[in-house]
């Protein structure tokens, strides 16, 4: 790509050195525009360890609703027991 681009400068009759100031500068600025994105993009790898979180995470809510439920009926139980 960038020799399109230093031969589209030179066919404009940019000069040779500023024509490859030119190229470098675009070059550096499209190096930074991909460092951006692949700080801020996610990778399969980082789908994969946020769905086995998730999931992991569902597990635990599961597990502590299943405790409350249960607890919740043991007092419920001693309630009536106490009262009946």
């Amino acid at each position: 790509m960038e020799l399109e681009i230093y031969e589209a400068f030179q066919a404009a009759g940019i000069p040779n050195d500023k024509a490859k100031s030119a190229v470098e500068a675009i070059n550096k600025a499209i190096d930074a525009r991909y460092s951006i994105h692949a700080r801020e993009l996610a990778t399969r790898g980082d789908v994969e360890k946020m769905r086995a979180d998730m999931a992991e995470m569902e597990a635990r809510i599961i597990k502590w609703n299943v405790g409350s439920m249960f607890a919740a009926i043991g007092i419920f139980a001693t309630l009536i027991k106490i009262m009946g």
